[in-house]
């Protein structure tokens, strides 16, 4: 593996700033529906009966059947609008994101409409077949047929909002939902008993809060999303779906795994170690939020550097999860470890029962899986942006039913109740070894990089031959930048002329960040510089996280009886054949085309 130059360090060292600055929100988006569903455990156990506690449970499948559809939408039009984000074709992004808007609307209607017929009518029976449970399950239906359509479209905007870096606005409507939800169900289920009903329309009405706060950010003028279906049809819904329903196919191999491990668990080892399981489980499913926001940024930047065909980019977003997030979650991980017992004594008081026991090694064994579960669903979601249908199934399958399922079903009879455990930890390792193999055998060498690794295509993104790339960090660098501009042109064949031009408008561009963007607060800030020749054009891009500076705007709004004002940007507008703005997870990218 060759060493890398001071500019792909420089611009790993971005984007690895880039993807923590949009985890922690991620993270809690995450973990919205698992606190949620806590909220309503709790309230339920605590303050009503056994029975609107199995309301809660029996409405778990219909939840986990709209979060598929949702992380279909989700997922598919996320990718989609990052990767023409990266192209600079606004116009179909917004098509993309109005055509996700309206799929998921109706999708909210149909099953608004449908929880609400279930409930009125009381046709409950094939899902709650105890007749006592019945009537509060109808009941609970009722309430949350109010919140289905807010739920769905503010899991949508929470994406886009993130797309715009407004991690302010999402931070505040997630936390806002958690709370009206707490607030609604401590009004109306422990002060004024309003039992079930008022249990599921907490829920449904904190949604509401959830939709408002968000969809208010999309009714600026600065948000770059706005609502039209003009030039988008059939064939694009098909594409978001395409690119979606992987993720939520992964969510039913799951399914299919749990099935079959509890099953060999009732069989070989009886309700204390399906108990333990479930408890360990339980908690984990929170904890697994903070993998699972690790894979929602991810989504995002890679999607926008596939668009963009920005090869540096993409192959960094892994490098930074190897590097970063895997050490993040072995160290989430030891903690677990570390506080195994005093985890399991949440769910179990006696800690001479056997069930208590079983549940500390889940907490001593699962939470090896962190790390080698967040590298599989990094592959699948660069297996989903990148077409590379094979590879997600593959990964998905191994993962999802047939090492977990069949490593326990291997060593239950011997091993017990260690052997769900075991089986997790296998999984983790011979799942690694897949993406190892897969990756040597489409490559068809030893493996030099984390873009073989990736199996990224070598015509992907823009040979190191034709383009350069630099990182400037002083106002020193700028006339270097210029220079280097310049000669790279007359290198690559390109006129004397526009290599002049191109040289001249990287020094005015450069020079502008760092004299305004740098200086404008105290934190440190970075501009990453590339020039592409490609098809006969010289391509600038200038990417920095200052505050946000639209220079074309500037030009437009400047005095134009003033021939002194803004009097670089002009020329710079004036000359070039085309020069673009855009605002990408809070990042200035300015592209200038010669």
């Amino acid at each position: 593996m060759g060493k890398r130059s001071q500019a792909a360090i420089a611009n790993e060292k971005t984007i690895a700033k880039l993807m923590f600055k949009l985890l922690p929100v991620q993270v809690l988006l995450c973990a919205i529906v698992v606190l949620n569903g806590i909220v309503s455990s709790l309230f339920a156990s605590n303050c009503i009966d056994i029975k609107a506690m199995s309301a809660v449970g029996l409405y778990a499948p219909i939840l986990m059947l709209l979060g598929s559809l949702n992380l279909t939408l989700v997922s598919g039009s996320t990718i989609l609008c990052g990767q023409m984000m990266g192209r600079n074709e606004i116009s179909k992004m917004r098509g993309i994101f109005s055509l996700d808007l309206t799929a998921t609307f109706l999708i909210g209607a149909v099953f608004s409409a449908a929880l609400f017929v279930l409930g009125r009518f009381g046709l409950v029976g094939f899902i709650a077949r105890e007749p006592d449970l019945q009537p509060d399950f109808s009941i609970y239906l009722l309430g949350q047929a109010i919140g289905v359509i807010p739920f769905l479209l503010g899991n949508q905007f929470s994406s886009f909002l993130s797309l715009e870096n407004r991690m302010k606005r999402n931070f505040f409507s997630s936390v806002l939902y958690v709370a009206v939800n707490l607030a609604l169900n401590y009004l109306f289920v422990k002060k004024y008993r309003m039992g079930v009903w008022g249990l599921s329309l907490a829920t449904s009405l904190g949604a509401w809060f959830y939709f408002f706060a968000q969809a208010q950010a999309f009714m600026t003028k600065d948000s770059q999303f706005k609502f039209s279906l003009k030039g988008v049809g059939a064939k694009d819904l098909l594409q978001i779906l395409k690119v979606g329903y992987p993720g939520a196919l992964s969510n039913g191999y799951q399914t299919v795994r749990g099935l079959v491990v509890n099953y060999l668990l009732t069989a070989f080892v009886g309700a204390a170690g399906l108990s333990a399981f479930c408890a360990a489980n339980s908690l984990m499913t929170l904890v697994w939020c903070v993998p699972a926001g690790m894979v929602a940024v991810s989504r995002m930047v890679m999607s926008v550097g596939l668009g963009d065909e920005d090869r540096m980019t993409v192959g960094d977003v892994m490098r930074v999860m190897f590097k970063k997030f895997c050490l993040v979650n072995l160290l989430l991980g030891v903690v677990i470890i570390i506080f195994a017992k005093d985890l399991a004594y949440l769910f179990y008081k006696d800690v001479n029962s056997e069930v208590y026991m079983m549940t500390v090694w889940g907490f001593r064994l699962l939470p090896l899986t962190l790390a080698p579960g967040s590298i599989l669903q990094h592959f699948v979601c660069y297996g989903q942006a990148s077409g590379k249908t094979f590879l997600v199934h593959a990964a998905s399958i191994l993962d999802g039913v047939v090492f977990v399922a069949g490593f326990t079903a291997l060593l239950i009879p011997a091993f017990g109740m260690s052997s769900v455990y075991i089986a997790n930890i296998l999984n983790g390792v011979f799942v690694l070894v897949f993406l190892v193999t897969y990756a040597i055998f489409c490559n068809r060498r030893v493996l030099k990089s984390v873009e073989d690794l990736m199996v990224m295509p070598d015509a992907f993104g823009v040979p190191e031959s034709e383009r350069l790339d630099m990182s400037v960090k002083s106002m020193e660098d700028v006339v270097t930048v210029s220079k280097q501009t310049q000669d790279f042109c007359l290198e690559r064949g390109i006129d004397s002329r526009r290599a002049f031009l191109a040289g001249l408008s990287m020094e005015e561009m450069a020079g502008n960040v760092i004299a305004h963007g740098f200086n404008k607060d105290n934190k440190k800030h970075s501009l990453e510089i590339r020039v592409v020749h490609k098809d006969d054009s010289v391509i600038l891009r200038a990417r920095d996280d200052c505050v946000s500076f639209d220079p074309l705007e500037r030009v437009k709004t400047s005095d134009k009886n003033d021939l002194t004002k803004n009097v670089g940007l002009k020329i710079v507008t004036g000359l070039a054949k085309s020069v673009e703005w855009q605002s990408i997870f809070g990042m200035n990218v300015l592209t200038i085309k010669f």
